[in-house]
C-alpha cells in the first residue's frame, strides 16, 4: 500500500464533528485500507482524531475546548476548498467578504467589525497556516491545496498561542513530506466553464534523512454576474497556487522543515449591487429615485436574482500571497523545544465600483495595499504524560503595511451628492480626487505558559497566563485636488484652513461642498500597551469516553488606530483628533463542556454553553457623511454573546453514517448608548443630542446625532445556525459506490453595524450532494452545489450618503460538476 493510501485513512470522516478518527486499528494495514478507502477508521474501531490544538499531538476527546475538526478527505469531497465554503459546516463560525481585503472570520458573533475593513486592528479570530500566525484575514483568503485537516477552536485563545485572539483560532495543517513515494492527481470540470486541476508529490531525496513535497493548483471559472455595460461576466474565478516544502530529519531528535508558498488570485471580482431601496430623512428629492429620475437612469434589473450589472468602473481583485517559515522540533529529553520562524507578503491590487451604480459617481475608490511580517515563535512543551505538563512559549510579531488610496469623483457626483445651486454644476465635483498615503507599523512581543497538573486520577487543573505588549503607529494623509474648466486646488492639511479663508460666498459655500466630499487630512497615530490575561480550566474525565470541563477565560483584545480616515470636526476643515486611537477590548469568558461517546465509540455527543462579555468593544461606525467611505473604528460600552452549541456524529456501520451540528447564539450590544444610527433614520438635518427628531423615514426630517442601539442584535450572526449531512456507501467490485449530502441553514441576521429594517438578511437553507465510486486509490464522483437554486445574500449594504439605495452580494448560484482524483 502506498503512502498516498494511507494517508487517505488518516483523515477524518464525512462529519465534521469530533467522530472520525486518525486510525489505531490493529488490523493488516492493506485490510485496513482496503475497508477504509478515503473516509477515516470508523470510532468504534478504537481510532481518535489526533490534534494539536494544544501545541502538543493529543486526542481530540480529551481536550477541553470546543473544537470542530475537519479532515482532508472530506474538504475534497465536499468541495470546501476555501474558508467561505468551509463555514457551511461550522455552526459557530461566521465568514464575510466583499473582496479578499475586507473579508472577516468571526465565531459565535465575534472576531472582527462588520464592514470594510480597516488596518489598523487586530483580528479576534487567530488564522494559523501551519503554525505561522496570518496576519491579516485578507491574506488567509486562498484555497486550500494539499491539506490534512482544519482545526477550529472556539473561545480566547493567548496562553498557548503566539497571538492572542478573543473569540477563537483556525488552524490548518498541510501533509507533511513523506519518506515513501506517493502522488496524486486531481481534475474538476463543471459548470460556468470550471476548470480546476491539483497535483500533489512525496518523497525522499535522501534516505530516511530528507524528504520533499510539492503541490500546486488552478482553477478558473467564468463569472455568476453578467456586467451589461461591459459585456462580460464577473465573480470570476482564477488562482494558482504553490507550496513546498522539505524536510530534514538531522538525527532522532532534530528535525527542520522548510516551507514555502505562492498564491495568485487575479479574478474579475466583486461587486454589490441594486437590490431595493428604502426611505431615509435626506430630502426626498436627494433620495434614490429622484436621483435616479433626474439622472434618467435605471439599473438593468431591479431583481438582483436575475444577476445583470450595469457597473460602470473597472472591476479586479488580484491578490498575491506568499511567504516562507522553518519550523524546528529538539526533542531534549524532558520537552521539546519548538521555534517557527516565518516571514510572509500580501500584495492587494484592487479595483472597484464603490458607488453600486452605473453612474460615474465614485469613478475609483480604491486601496492597493502591501503587507509584510515577520514572526518568531519559540515553544518548549513537556514530552511526558505523567501528573504535570507544561507549555511555556514567547512569541515576536512585526508588520508593515503601505497602501496607496485613491478616490475621484465622476461627472454625476454633484447631482448625487449634493444640494442646492451646486448639484446642478457637474463641475463642481467632476475630477475630484483624494490621493492617500497611508503607513502602518505594528510591534507585538508576548510570553505565555500553559499547566495541565493531574492532583487526583481523572481530574485536571489547567492554568495558563499571558504577558503581552503591542506597539503601533500609524501615518494617514489625504490629498484633494480638482482640476477641470471650472475649478483648479491641491488641498492639504496644511493649506485647506487657508484655501478655505480665501474664499467667500458662493465660492465658499463651493469649496466647503468638495472638501466635505472628500476631506483633506494629515494625521499620526499612535498606541502602545502592556497587558496580563489568563485562563483556568477544570476537567473530569468521567468515564473513559465521557468528559466534561470548565473554563474562565479573562482576555483582550490589543487597542487600534484609525487607518481609513477620521470624521470631519465641527469646522467642516479638520478633522476630529479623538478618534485616532480605539481602546483595547476587554474580555470576560465563561464556557462549560461536555465531550461523549457511547455504543463503542459510534456515537459521538459534544456540547459546550458560553458566556462572553466584552467591554470597549472595537466597532465600525460612521457619522453618515459623504467624506468617511469606509467608516470609521470607535469603542461600544459592552457586547455579550452567550448561547450553547453541540456536535453529533454517528457511524453506525461502515456503510452509513451521520452527523448533526447546531448553535444557538445570542449575541448583542449590552451598552451602545453613541451608536451610528440606521439608514432610517440618517440623512436629515442634524439635531443635537437630545433634541427633537422626528419618525424613521421622514423625508427631510431631523436625525438624531446618533442612536442608543443598547439591546439590539450585533450584526452578522444568526440566532440558530444548523448544519447536517452525511453519506452510505455499498461496495462494487474493488470499491465503493456512494451518495454523500450535506446541508445547512442559518436564520435571519442583520447585514448592518445597527441593525436596520432594511438591511436583514432572511434565513436560507443549502444543499449539496454527491454521487461516486471509490477505491484506495481511485476516486471519480459529481457534485452538486446548492442544489435547489437557493437564492440568498451573503452581505447587504447601503450607499454612502443616506440615499436609501440598499445593495447586495449574492451567494453563488446552483453549480455542478466532475471530479476524478488519482493517488500513486
Amino acid at each position: 500500500m502506498s503512502l498516498a493510501s494511507l494517508s487517505l485513512l488518516l483523515l477524518t470522516s464525512t462529519a465534521p464533528a469530533p467522530a472520525a478518527a486518525l486510525s489505531d486499528d490493529p488490523k493488516p494495514a492493506a485490510a485496513a485500507a482496503a475497508e477504509g478507502q478515503d473516509q477515516a477508521r470508523p470510532a468504534q474501531d478504537g481510532g481518535e482524531i489526533v490534534v494539536t490544538a494544544r501545541r502538543r499531538e493529543e486526542k481530540a476527546q480529551d481536550v477541553p475546548i470546543a473544537i470542530s475538526v475537519i479532515g482532508g478527505a472530506t474538504i475534497e469531497n465536499t468541495g470546501a476548498t476555501n474558508l467561505n465554503r468551509l463555514q457551511t459546516s461550522l455552526p459557530a463560525v461566521q465568514f464575510y467578504s466583499s473582496n479578499p481585503r475586507n473579508s472577516a472570520i468571526n465565531i459565535r458573533g465575534l472576531g472582527a467589525p462588520f464592514g470594510l475593513t480597516n488596518d489598523g486592528i487586530e483580528q479576534g479570530v487567530g488564522f494559523y497556516l501551519d503554525q505561522v500566525y496570518i496576519g491579516r484575514i485578507g491574506a488567509s483568503t486562498f484555497d486550500f491545496v494539499d491539506v490534512e485537516r482544519v482545526e477550529v477552536l472556539r473561545g480566547p485563545q493567548g496562553t498557548l498561542y503566539g497571538k492572542n485572539t478573543t473569540a477563537g483560532a483556525i488552524n490548518i495543517t498541510t501533509r507533511a513530506p513523506s519518506f515513501t513515494p506517493e502522488a496524486k492527481v486531481e481534475l474538476s470540470l463543471g459548470n460556468y466553464d470550471l476548470i480546476s486541476a491539483k497535483a500533489s508529490v512525496s518523497g525522499p531525496l535522501v534516505d530516511d534523512k530528507l524528504a520533499i513535497r510539492i503541490s500546486s493548483a488552478v482553477t478558473s471559472r467564468r463569472g455568476t454576474i453578467y456586467n451589461v455595460a461591459t459585456d462580460e461576466y464577473v465573480h470570476k474565478q482564477s488562482t494558482s497556487s504553490f507550496r513546498g516544502q522539505l524536510l530534514w530529519k538531522v538525527n532522532d531528535d532534530l528535525d527542520l522543515t522548510f516551507a514555502g508558498d505562492w498564491n495568485l488570485q487575479n479574478p474579475v471580482c466583486c461587486v454589490q449591487y441594486y437590490v431595493r431601496t428604502g426611505a431615509t430623512q435626506r430630502a426626498l428629492t436627494r433620495q434614490y429615485a429622484a436621483l435616479a429620475a433626474a439622472l434618467t437612469y435605471a439599473p438593468p434589473s431591479t431583481d438582483p436574482f436575475d444577476r445583470k450589472i450595469d457597473l460602470d468602473a473597472d472591476l479586479n481583485s488580484r491578490q498575491e500571497i506568499g511567504g516562507a517559515s522553518l519550523v524546528a522540533n529538539w526533542n531534549l529529553g524532558p520537552a521539546t523545544l519548538t521555534s517557527v520562524t516565518a516571514w510572509r507578503y500580501w500584495d492587494w491590487q484592487p479595483k472597484n465600483d464603490r458607488d453600486f451604480v452605473g453612474l460615474p459617481i465614485t469613478t475609483v475608490s480604491q486601496n492597493p495595499s502591501q503587507q509584510k511580517q515577520f514572526s518568531q515563535e519559540l515553544r518548549l512543551s513537556s514530552n511526558g504524560d505523567g501528573r504535570l505538563d507544561y507549555t511555556l512559549g514567547a512569541f515576536f510579531f512585526h508588520q508593515t503595511i503601505d497602501t496607496q488610496g485613491s478616490q475621484v469623483q465622476g461627472a454625476a457626483a454633484s447631482r448625487w451628492l449634493l444640494s442646492g445651486a451646486d448639484a446642478l454644476n457637474p463641475n463642481v465635483l467632476n475630477g475630484l480626487t483624494s490621493t492617500n498615503t497611508i503607513n502602518f507599523d505594528n510591534t507585538s512581543f508576548a510570553l505565555f505558559g500553559k499547566l495541565n497538573w493531574e492532583p487526583l486520577d481523572g481530574f485536571h487543573i489547567q492554568p495558563g497566563l499571558r504577558l503581552n505588549y503591542d506597539k503601533k503607529s500609524g501615518y494617514y494623509d489625504s490629498v484633494v485636488s480638482i482640476h477641470n474648466a471650472q475649478y483648479n486646488f491641491d488641498a492639504t492639511a496644511d493649506n485647506v484652513a487657508a484655501l478655505f479663508a480665501a474664499t467667500s460666498g458662493a465660492a465658499r459655500t463651493t469649496f466647503q461642498n468638495q472638501i466635505n466630499t472628500l476631506a483633506p487630512q494629515r494625521y499620526s497615530p499612535r498606541f502602545s500597551d502592556w497587558n496580563v490575561s489568563g485562563d483556568i480550566t477544570l476537567s473530569y474525565d468521567v468515564a473513559p469516553d465521557v468528559h466534561a470541563y470548565a473554563t474562565y477565560a479573562r482576555s483582550f483584545k490589543s487597542g487600534g488606530i484609525n487607518l481609513s480616515g477620521l470624521p470631519l470636526n465641527s469646522t467642516s476643515t479638520g478633522v476630529d483628533l479623538t478618534t485616532q486611537t480605539v481602546k483595547p477590548e476587554k474580555v470576560d469568558h465563561f464556557e462549560i463542556g461536555l465531550k461523549t461517546q457511547f455504543l463503542d465509540r459510534r456515537l459521538t455527543i459534544n456540547a459546550a454553553g458560553f458566556w462572553t462579555e466584552i467591554r470597549d468593544y472595537q466597532a465600525t461606525v460612521n457619522n453618515n457623511a459623504i467624506n468617511v467611505i469606509r467608516g470609521y473604528l470607535a469603542n461600544a460600552g459592552k457586547v455579550r454573546s452567550r448561547g450553547f452549541e453541540w456536535d453529533a456524529s454517528f457511524r453506525p456501520s461502515r456503510a452509513f453514517n451521520v452527523y448533526f451540528n447546531g448553535a444557538y447564539t445570542d449575541a448583542k450590544y449590552i451598552d451602545f448608548k453613541n451608536a451610528p444610527c440606521p439608514p432610517e433614520l440618517s440623512g436629515g438635518t442634524a439635531t443635537a443630542p437630545g433634541g427633537v427628531t422626528d419618525p424613521a423615514g421622514t423625508a427631510g426630517g431631523r436625525s438624531p446625532a446618533y442612536c442608543d442601539i443598547s439591546g439590539q442584535v450585533l450584526p452578522g450572526i444568526s440566532k440558530w445556525s444548523l448544519s447536517w449531512g452525511g453519506e452510505v456507501r455499498q461496495p462494487v467490485g474493488d470499491g465503493d459506490i456512494y451518495l454523500g449530502y450535506d446541508g445547512n441553514w442559518r436564520s435571519k441576521f442583520s447585514s448592518n453595524p445597527s441593525p436596520s429594517a432594511y438591511t436583514w438578511i432572511d434565513a436560507y437553507s443549502l444543499s449539496n450532494v454527491r454521487l461516486g465510486w471509490r477505491r484506495v486509490d481511485l476516486n471519480i464522483y459529481g457534485w452538486v452545489r446548492n442544489l435547489f437554486d437557493q437564492n440568498y445574500f451573503e452581505l447587504l449594504s447601503t450607499q454612502s450618503g443616506s440615499t436609501g439605495l440598499i445593495v447586495g452580494q449574492p451567494g453563488d448560484p446552483r453549480t455542478y460538476g466532475l471530479t476524478i482524483s488519482k493517488s500513486f
